[in-house]
């Protein structure tokens, strides 16, 4: 049996160093060495594509494209004889995970790299290439038992936003220097997508279609191990596993020593080096929506690498420490971690299965079952996140169930009918539980992100888990057709709570359909409709050619349902014509961005604008604003952002003069630092009450962890809504809100507080006691009238990364409903 393994191994090597000698390397196929110039992602892609012909050890998949037309793939890299058997290995490995069955035994270890998620985080995608070269030629051995899967670029658009501004910029030879231009990125730099997103917080949300063609790829596959290369601060060396504080509870004892072991196995090569590098600091695994979390919540050993650098170092820059950092040393050490980790796990086969097969075996949950229901809309949103990550979902029948109940905050009987169920009775079961439980566990109060994010409460959904499994009826999806056949009917209406409602608003207006809203609760026919409810009626589109066919078509479309209108005299409640039926006038919006700005904040906007709302708007560049910008518009978003240099005195009376003409200002978050406690605008921040200073010392090592008190990371709050005000229609009397820093402001005494925090009990999350303290009855949300316009203080961020989707109803209220005038441009 050996005599006949070593025939068959010296078969391989000399077959596939038949192959080898005619590859070429990544510096003879693009024509210099790598590290002494970026290479543009065709660039790559073409190098991959080569490979894959040169070499019979290579697979390509091509896996979808960016928002730009850039290319996304994976190479499959392994043995020729690995690379005809893959679906079978496939098959194999998902066994292990309850996925499938499979009649033989898994026995390959699936290893996947990710690089370059950060666009501006370069090195990595110019490591991939000197890894997969190096996997099928000198390393090649380690893939007898190994199927590595390598993604060179998750972000091109980022990548080439950064490259190529990088090349326009950058002294030849290169600047060294750290003021040199080359080292001042501009905004919003290279890190994000296209819609200035951090994929690198979008794993668990898919809400950016890089993620949603990723997560296709992923889960067929549900890898060992999984490893993101990225790249940190200049001064800081390299970091890899193991991770620090706080590990999710699901995280197995395994997962955790297994990193250790691949830690040392880099450290091996790094101390011969004398390479610095540090582990078990900074990045934790505990947010779900990483890289290196999403697949250690799907069993796998997740990790991320940093390497000095960043946007910053471009070819090569002087640390602090007066040492020389180049490109060539940073795609060295990635390279290095990449191959190392290959081997380690070419090494740790059996153990990986068997390991693996462990994890989706544990079915130990205090809770087995999330109960869920609520506006249709959102519950069909959820079993789209859902089917995006193969997490499967039921419906109950007319039953009762018992449990902890999310609303209240304690145990209770709830009768449900039809309602969402997701189990833990699923290889997803760890993930349901991560994503689904009220109250993740946390070990350690320091965490590098938010610390709240279960999903009943960012989708609004009454919720109970149940300790028991709750059995569920098959699924079934039921078309919504509006018949067209109406006559004569004055009017329609259609309920206004969900943002498909305000997407279907979008388009009427954008249809030349004029739309009207109520400001108070009517009755017709016996069913009631709640404020914001639209009403489209006949006399106000004269000038809509086939308007009964053009309604229904786009109803249709939108599967929305339009309930027809006998009369203008309601049951109960305001006629058509009352002063409280308002016409809705169509928003002709801004939206500021510019290094002002937050890119993400500002991202998020433009990505609800486009892609959900689909909603004209125009971004301004804050450098170049005026007060002749305003012209133009009737409604200004500020994002996140600090924008005192935009609005110095004269110009924020420019804005007021505006306002009072009857203009609407959305500010968002640190945005609102521009009106707090400014003449004529009644935001006013709440101060902190005077604490009794104790004469005591804290040491140096202690001061993070005191300062800690002072920070909200993350978490989520119950808060009150006034729904008689517009801002609020479409929501209950309640919102959980997720508080992202502690930032708090005295209720409107000019103005109406529409959402507000009347306690500081936390429902979900850390927040420090100060901090929390602090934000007893303070805003949330609130609109202030000037004269004829308004301005809407958001002090929280419904938008939140796109994923919030119950704060975004919010947003379209302030858009659309409030104080909307006839101002004249």
């Amino acid at each position: 049996m050996r005599r006949h393994f070593f025939t068959l191994l010296s078969f391989f090597i000399i077959s596939t160093t038949i192959f080898a000698q005619n590859i070429q390397s990544p510096k003879d196929f693009l024509g210099y060495e790598l590290g002494t110039r970026f290479t543009n992602h065709y660039r790559v892609v073409d190098y991959y594509q080569y490979l894959a012909k040169a070499s019979n050890m290579i697979q390509l998949e091509e896996y979808g494209k960016t928002n730009e037309h850039r290319l996304l793939q994976i190479a499959y890299v392994s043995t020729p004889e690995n690379l005809a058997n893959l679906e079978s290995i496939r098959k194999n490995h998902l066994a292990n995970a309850g996925i499938g069955t499979s009649s033989a035994s898994a026995d390959k270890a699936i290893v996947w790299l990710s690089y370059n998620v950060h666009g501006n985080e370069s090195s990595s995608t110019e490591a991939s290439m000197k890894t997969i070269y190096e996997l099928i030629t000198s390393k090649k051995i380690w893939l007898q038992n190994t199927v590595v899967i390598i993604d060179p670029c998750i972000n091109p658009d980022g990548r080439d936003r950064y490259v190529n501004w990088y090349n326009q910029v950058a002294s030849v030879p290169y600047n060294s220097h750290q003021k040199a231009k080359e080292h001042d990125e501009p905004w919003p730099g290279g890190r994000p997508n296209h819609y200035l997103f951090d994929l690198n917080r979008d794993w668990a949300w898919a809400t950016q279609v890089e993620t949603r063609q990723r997560l296709k790829v992923y889960n067929k596959w549900l890898p060992h191990i999984h490893v993101d290369f990225h790249e940190q601060g200049i001064n800081e060396p390299y970091y890899f596993a193991p991770a620090a504080e706080p590990f999710h509870e699901v995280i197995t004892d395994w997962q955790r020593n297994f990193q250790i072991q691949i830690g040392k196995n880099h450290a091996g090569y790094f101390d011969k080096e004398g390479w610095l590098y540090f582990t078990r600091e900074r990045f934790d695994l505990f947010y779900p929506s990483y890289g290196d979390t999403y697949p250690t919540f799907n069993g796998a050993i997740g990790m991320t690498y940093e390497q000095a650098g960043h946007g910053r170092a471009g070819l090569g820059i002087m640390t602090d420490e007066g040492d020389l950092l180049t490109l060539k040393d940073r795609i060295a050490h990635h390279h290095t971690t990449g191959l190392s980790t290959v081997e380690i796990s070419s090494k740790n086969v059996d153990k990986l299965n068997a390991e693996f097969k462990k994890f989706f075996s544990n079915k130990d949950f205090t809770y087995k079952s999330y109960v869920l229901e609520g506006n249709q809309d959102r519950i069909n949103k959820l079993t789209t996140l859902l089917d995006r990550h193969e997490i499967k979902y039921g419906f109950t029948a007319n039953t009762t169930i018992k449990g902890y109940d999310y609303e209240s905050n304690s145990q209770k009987s709830n009768k449900v009918n039809n309602a969402l169920v997701v189990s833990t009775n699923q290889p997803k079961a760890k993930m349901v539980k991560v994503l689904f439980e009220p109250n993740a566990k946390l070990s350690d109060s320091v965490t590098y992100d938010i610390t709240a994010w279960s999903i009943p409460y960012a989708y609004g959904l009454k919720t109970t888990a149940s300790k028991t499994l709750v059995s569920t009826n098959a699924i079934t999806k039921d078309s919504i057709i509006f018949n067209s056949d109406y006559g004569t009917s004055p009017a329609y209406i259609i309920s206004w709570n969900s943002i498909k409602d305000a997407a279907f608003l979008s388009r009427l207006l954008k249809n030349k359909f004029r739309i009207r809203f109520t400001e108070k609760p009517i009755v017709y026919d016996g069913k009631k409709f709640d404020r914001g409810s639209l009403i489209i009626t006949r006399s106000d589109n004269k000038n809509i050619a086939n308007f009964n066919t053009s309604l229904a078509d786009l109803a249709n479309s939108s599967k929305i349902i339009m309930t027809k209108i006998g009369s203008g005299f309601s049951d109960n409640g305001v006629d058509l014509g009352s002063p409280d039926i308002k016409e809705i006038k169509m928003p002709k919006v801004a939206v500021m961005s510019g290094k002002t700005t937050s890119s993400l904040g500002f991202g998020e906007l433009w990505y609800f604008f486009e892609q959900e709302l689909k909603f004209p708007v125009t971004n301004i560049n804050s450098e170049s604003f005026s007060a002749n910008t305003l012209n133009s518009f009737n409604v200004l978003v500020l994002p996140d952002g600090n924008y005192k240099e935009v609005f110095n005195n004269k110009q924020l009376q420019v804005l007021k003069n505006w306002i009072s003409r009857g203009g609407k200002v959305i500010a968002m978050k640190g945005a609102l630092r521009t009106f707090e406690g400014k003449e004529g605008f009644g935001l006013t921040k709440k101060e902190r009450e005077k604490e009794d200073k104790k004469n005591e010392i804290i040491s140096y090592a202690k001061s993070e962890r005191k300062n800690i008190s002072n920070y909200i990371t993350g978490a989520i709050f119950k808060t009150k809504v006034d729904t008689t005000h517009p801002l609020g229609f479409g929501y209950n009397d309640s919102y959980f809100t997720l508080k992202l820093g502690s930032d708090a402001y005295d209720y409107l005494k000019k103005g109406y507080t529409v959402t507000y925090l009347e306690d500081n009990n936390v429902v979900s999350g850390f927040a420090g006691y100060k901090a929390a303290k602090n934000i007893k009855n303070t805003l949330v949300f609130g609109e202030q009238r000037i004269e004829k316009g308004s301005v809407i203080y958001m002090v929280d961020n419904p938008m939140f990364r796109a994923f919030w989707e119950n704060g975004k109803l919010f947003f379209a209220n302030a858009i659309f409903m409030v104080n909307n005038n006839s101002f004249e441009l």
